[in-house]
């Protein structure tokens, strides 16, 4: 069997930047690095990302969502847009309230010098803890324009308004 044969190599050539930046990048590299570590590199700039990256989606994340906690019930309302209602689901199961939902999207236009064809899927799923003061049978659920609101009413004894407690001196 013949030996391998050795092929002389060129040093790789790393881009630097000019020596007047200097001082500066090793602050720059302590930045990218603190908001990788922050948000797993998505508040990159755009032209740091290689091409197999993508830009990130919203649908990479969870929706937007208000709790508000009212005298006779918690509300949820999440935002969805794009969504349709047939592809919203809502469940409770062992005090845990779930959210989820699908969008899919498909777009096809044809004319005379073109032809263009896009689709976009995502998915997610968003659960709270439900507060042992809610009533799980008569939890709500609406969709209308693109926004989930979820009626969570509390039983009637966390409803009770507070009291006042007089204090008298001793």
């Amino acid at each position: 069997m013949a030996e391998p044969v050795k092929l002389p190599t060129k040093p790789e050539r790393v881009a630097t930047a000019p020596a007047r930046w200097a001082p500066f990048e090793g602050l720059r590299r302590e930045i990218d690095r603190l908001f990788d570590d922050f948000g797993g590199g998505f508040w990159r700039p755009a032209f740091a990302r290689t091409a197999f990256e993508g830009v990130p989606s919203a649908w990479a994340t969870v929706p937007a969502v208000d709790v508000s906690d009212t005298e006779k019930a918690y509300e949820i309302a999440a935002e969805l847009p794009g969504i349709d209602e047939k592809n919203v689901e809502v469940k409770v199961a062992d005090g845990i309230l779930t959210i989820r939902g699908e969008k899919q999207e498909e777009k096809e236009e044809k004319k005379k010098d073109y032809y263009l064809r896009e689709r976009n899927y995502g998915s997610f799923e968003r659960s709270f803890q439900i507060p042992d003061a809610v009533d799980t049978n008569k939890i709500e659920a609406n969709f209308k324009k693109g926004v989930l609101t979820i009626v969570l009413p509390k039983k009637a004894e966390a409803q009770q308004t507070a009291k006042k407690i007089d204090v008298k001196a001793a």
